[in-house]
């Protein structure tokens, strides 16, 4: 692979790990043979490898890609329930006094 080629290519991808993913599938279906998306969409393919042709078609912006949108995963919370021992506090009004009760067993 010409690593000026790569360069060029990153600046239009942007993250290396995606444009792996579609070198490797370009490069698939350009050595597979035999229909229409094996057949290189740039002029001029003479003294390139599959790569080198993926690279360029990709430049070249004969060759597009969607990225997913990212989804934020969120763990579940469960419900936790209150102990039944535990003492009760009842919310005063204005003056009155804060009281602990427990409930009768």
């Amino acid at each position: 692979m010409n690593a000026e080629l790569v360069k060029k290519a990153l600046e239009k991808v942007v993250n290396a790990n995606v444009l792996v993913n579609l070198i490797s599938r370009r490069v698939r279906q350009l050595n597979a043979g035999g229909g229409g998306l094996s057949r290189p969409l740039i002029a001029n393919v003479e003294n390139l490898g599959a790569a080198d042709i993926a690279l360029r078609e990709i430049i070249e912006d004969r060759m597009g890609w969607d990225l997913p949108e990212v989804e934020v995963l969120v763990r579940p919370v469960k419900n936790r329930k209150k102990p039944q021992h535990a003492a009760r506090k009842i919310v005063p009004a204005d003056d009155e006094i804060v009281a602990n009760t427990f409930p009768a067993a």
